[in-house]
C-alpha cells in the first residue's frame, strides 16, 4: 500500500509544479511593479525608489486609437525627416556654388587688377621714353606734313662727272 499512496503523491506534486509553471508567468504579469527612481523608471527597486502602478485601464478601442495616433505621428515624423533632409542637401548645393562663385570672382578681380597694373605700368613706361619721329611722318604743331618720302625734298649727292663743262 505504500507504493500506492508514494506514486499518487509523486503525480500529485508533478501535476501541481506544472499547472504552477504556467500561473507563475501569468501571475507576474498582472504584478508588474515599477519603481521611479529619480527622473528614471525600472522595474527594480532602488535606493530612494517610489512604487508606481502602471496599470493599463483603457479599452481596446482607446488603445487601437492610440496605436494609429502613434502611427500618424511616427509617419509625419518620417515625412519631416525626408523634408529636412533635402532642405539641408539643397541649402548645401547653394553654399557650394557661392563659394565657387565667390573663388571665381577673386580670381577675375585679381587678374583684372594684374592687367590694369601692367597696362598703367606700359603706359608709365611709354611716357617717359621720348618719342622717335618716323620716316614717313614728322609731325609739327599745327598738323601739316613737313616731308613725304619720295617727294624729291631731299638731296642726293652726286657724283662728278668727267663730261663736264666746268673745268
Amino acid at each position: 500500500m505504500k507504493r500506492k499512496t508514494t506514486a499518487g503523491k509523486i503525480g500529485v506534486a508533478i501535476f501541481l509544479i506544472a499547472s504552477g509553471t504556467f500561473w507563475i508567468p501569468a501571475t507576474a504579469q498582472g504584478r508588474a511593479e515599477a519603481y521611479r527612481c529619480g527622473n528614471t523608471y525600472t522595474d527594480r527597486p532602488c535606493e530612494g525608489g517610489r512604487p508606481v502602478k502602471v496599470d493599463d485601464v483603457r479599452t481596446d478601442a482607446d488603445r487601437r486609437a492610440s496605436e494609429a495616433g502613434t502611427q500618424r505621428a511616427e509617419a509625419r515624423a518620417d515625412q519631416l525627416e525626408r523634408i529636412r533632409l533635402s532642405e539641408e542637401k539643397e541649402a548645401f548645393e547653394r553654399s557650394r556654388r557661392s563659394a565657387h562663385e565667390a573663388r571665381q570672382a577673386a580670381i577675375n578681380e585679381r587678374r583684372l587688377a594684374s592687367s590694369e597694373q601692367l597696362a598703367r605700368a606700359r603706359a608709365q613706361k611709354l611716357g617717359a621714353e621720348p618719342h622717335k619721329s618716323s620716316a614717313r611722318f614728322s609731325g609739327s604743331a599745327g598738323g601739316i606734313q613737313a616731308s613725304v618720302p619720295g617727294d624729291g625734298s631731299k638731296k642726293k649727292k652726286r657724283k662728278p662727272s668727267s663730261d663736264s663743262s666746268a673745268g
